[in-house]
């Protein structure tokens, strides 16, 4: 049963029936939250990792941050038992055959490394394909500890575990998902469950927010890119593939981790709109199209917006940079600027459809750009 709470996202309770054969996902429990619309800040594209727990007897802890759902194959066993596509421990016990049940405050833990820090909009714990064997309830805390401690540095006494998600009962094959009110910069959540069980996968929704010293000293850095807390506003078509993907880490392996749009029968175009790291200078711009074969964008161009004397983003008109120029297939374009174009937000425009891999725009921070920065992460702790 699910319960539609207005202001939050669906709340699932109970047991999921028995696997009774067919698609696996026909009776999974989900809803459209609130937060997905945020970077997930446990993508391990962007570097995330689960670093520790204190039980994987059944599945590795890793699972919970594949990137796609979980899957089910109703056959396969190993000498452990059903092998599951998530994070499963072992059945609690109690301390004697007079109270065999385990004590209230008995529960299993690990510890994720964010891919990169900031602020938990959101996140989801699902138990897919979990029906009888998941947790009665969870609890995830958040910290942020600067640079690469290792689990025995997270679990020491002086770390400050601030609570994002109380202790709350979930459901069994479905998605969970909790709105985060903490306003403050994490690194690294702890999620609990009470007392035992299995989590399929864990998405933490959230907006980046870099270490400002450490772009001061890069100097020239890609000021668009997902990791230095550049991202999305909105695009014209999502069809295929999310714009987010154009500002990802690397390049691509396959097609699908661009991003396409549908086929156009009109005489428009398509476009994403991009709000940068912060007030930025560019000098140069790439513009990837790797896998995109037949279904590349035939010309693109670049224009910026916000910034020095031209105002907000608001109210500032957008000044093309990289004029309408036509691109190849499977082809990564470079184009030096011949003057550097200062902006906050950015927009790439394709004609007339197709798709981009990736966008990567070269710049440094303006003074004023650095110094909004450098305030914003004092604000949150960092």
């Amino acid at each position: 049963m699910t319960a539609q709470h207005p202001t939050g996202p669906a709340r699932f309770t109970g047991d999921a029936p028995p696997y009774a054969g067919g698609d696996p996902y026909a009776d999974y429990r989900t809803a459209d939250f609130p937060f997905i619309h945020h970077v997930d800040l446990a993508d391990r594209r962007l570097g995330a990792a689960v670093v520790a727990a204190n039980d994987e007897f059944f599945a590795p802890r890793e699972n919970l941050l594949v990137p796609g759902r979980a899957e089910f194959d109703p056959e396969h066993f190993g000498h452990k038992g059903k092998v599951m596509d998530g994070w499963e421990t072992r059945r609690r016990r109690g301390a004697s055959a007079g109270h065999p049940w385990p004590t209230a405050d008995d529960h299993d833990w690990a510890l994720v490394r964010l891919g990169a820090p900031g602020v938990v909009r959101g996140i989801v714990v699902d138990t897919a394909h979990f029906r009888g064997n998941y947790p009665q309830a969870v609890s995830i805390e958040g910290t942020a500890v600067p640079g690469t401690p290792s689990p025995e540095d997270l679990l020491a006494d002086d770390v400050k575990w601030t609570t994002l998600v109380p202790r709350t009962p979930v459901g069994g094959h479905a998605a969970n998902g909790f709105v985060v009110a903490a306003e403050q910069l994490v690194t690294h959540l702890r999620v609990n469950q009470h007392p035992d069980g299995g989590i399929a996968r864990l998405r933490v929704y959230g907006d980046v927010v870099p270490d400002p010293e450490w772009l001061r000293v890069l100097g020239t850095f890609d000021v668009v890119a997902l990791e230095h807390g550049g991202r999305v506003e909105d695009a014209s078509d999502l069809f295929y593939s999310p714009a987010t993907n154009t500002i990802r880490p690397g390049r691509p392996r396959t097609m699908d981790e661009g991003w396409e749009t549908r086929r156009r029968r009109d005489r428009g175009h398509d476009w994403i709109r991009y709000r940068l790291a912060a007030e930025a200078r560019i000098r140069a711009i790439e513009i990837d199209t790797a896998y995109l074969k037949g279904n590349a964008a035939g010309w693109a161009s670049v224009s910026v917006s916000g910034g020095g004397a031209a105002g907000s983003a608001e109210d500032a008109e957008w000044r093309e940079i990289l004029p309408r120029t036509p691109l190849q297939p499977d082809s990564n374009h470079r184009f030096v600027l011949p003057a550097e174009a200062v902006g906050t937000h950015a927009r790439v425009d394709i004609h007339p459809d197709g798709g981009i891999s990736r966008l990567r725009l070269y710049g440094s921070l303006t003074e004023e750009g650095a110094a909004a920065l450098r305030a914003r992460h004092q604000e949150l702790g960092g």
